[in-house]
């Protein structure tokens, strides 16, 4: 059994979620490609080892064979066009990957991937439709944290995701059905994927729940280096964020995320991004500018245990590289993370290291 996923967004948390589930049922699971091991030092094929593959575009368009017995396209956006020209080029190269599978599971919330699944199945492919907003005739879909299949129009849950902090929102709901599919097409039990879903811990850096103190939750997305992806974070939380942004800017700034400012309670600006976001926020959001990480996490974690309104959530989002300050994502991802669990209180949340 072979799994492969691609996709512009959410390929590596669909990777890693799909692997967790099938080694949570107890199923011999190698994982790697685009994310962890190199494709080609995994272990060799065994009876009933399951492979579960990330595929960047990259790596299609040097695999032209390549024949999954479940292939996952979730969605697409333009992205690596200094290597593939036209986004038309790009999105021919992801098709390739589930034309090849046995079964085609696509995201169909864009008009590529759409297109892509309507060409498939006039061909005679077998395709699945999921969507993480649309109710579907045939298909799989979200409704809220239900995981929902559609037969002819007739609904029946198939999962849920009520509770599981690390797959909060509406994209880790479309990265959740399609780790459904695919192990519903590898044989497993509903009952078995549930589980997974449930000890799913997440991957570092992307909306990594690394510590709680009473009412507030600390959230490490450092992974977000600019607007677009912190844009998931900011939308799974209703209000009272206590947001740190900053860092080496992007194109564009964090004007992108105007629509989500009312959300937050208050910003923590750091890096040389500080100004520039300042000038953005303007007076939408009180802000601060902390100017490192250290005094932004001890700031907001300071106001955030004095907010009355409830819940809230110190979350760190930058929206920028990490140049400026860190090496890396990564690094920045863990100086919060000890920065957060080092506050008296903190208890911390175990996880993906």
């Amino acid at each position: 059994p072979f799994i492969a996923i691609t996709g512009t967004n959410g390929k590596s948390t669909t990777t890693a979620l799909t692997a967790h589930i099938l080694k949570s049922a107890g199923r011999d699971t190698q994982m790697g490609g685009n994310i962890g091991r190199a494709i080609m030092t995994l272990d060799p094929p065994e009876p009933q080892r399951h492979y579960v593959v990330e595929c960047s575009s990259y790596q299609i368009d040097l695999a032209p064979s390549i024949n999954p017995t479940a292939g996952i396209l979730l969605n697409l956006t333009p992205d690596h066009l200094d290597r593939h020209g036209t986004m038309a080029h790009y999105a021919s190269i992801k098709e390739r990957l589930v034309a090849g599978s046995d079964t085609a599971i696509i995201g169909v919330d864009d008009s590529w991937c759409a297109q892509i699944a309507d060409r498939l199945e006039r061909a005679g492919r077998p395709v699945v439709r999921i969507s993480k907003r649309l109710p579907l005739t045939d298909g799989y879909f979200a409704d809220g944290t239900n995981l929902m299949e559609a037969v002819h129009g007739r609904y029946s849950r198939v999962a849920f995701l009520e509770g599981i902090g690390s797959l909060r929102g509406q994209h880790n709901a479309q990265n959740a059905l399609a780790a459904v599919v695919a192990c519903l097409k590898v044989g497993l039990e509903l009952g078995e994927i549930q589980a997974g879903l449930e000890s799913f811990p997440g991957l570092a850096h992307r909306m990594e729940q690394v510590g709680r103190k009473d009412h507030v939750l600390f959230v490490n997305d450092s992974k977000a280096t600019n607007a677009d992806a912190a844009a998931p974070a900011l939308s799974s939380f209703a209000n009272r964020i206590y947001w740190i942004a900053g860092g080496l800017p992007k194109e564009g700034g964090i004007e992108p995320l105007r629509g989500f400012f009312p959300r937050i309670a208050k910003a923590y600006l750091i890096g040389e991004a500080a100004p520039a976001f300042a000038a953005t926020l303007g007076e939408a959001v009180p802000y601060e500018i902390s100017g490192t990480l250290a005094a932004a996490v001890e700031h907001a974690a300071h106001d955030a245990a004095n907010d009355a309104g409830g819940e809230a959530v110190v979350l760190l989002s930058p929206a920028c590289a990490s140049f400026d300050q860190f090496k890396n994502f990564e690094v920045r991802g863990e100086a919060f993370r000890q920065a957060a669990t080092a506050i008296d209180g903190v208890k911390s949340i175990g996880g993906p290291r």
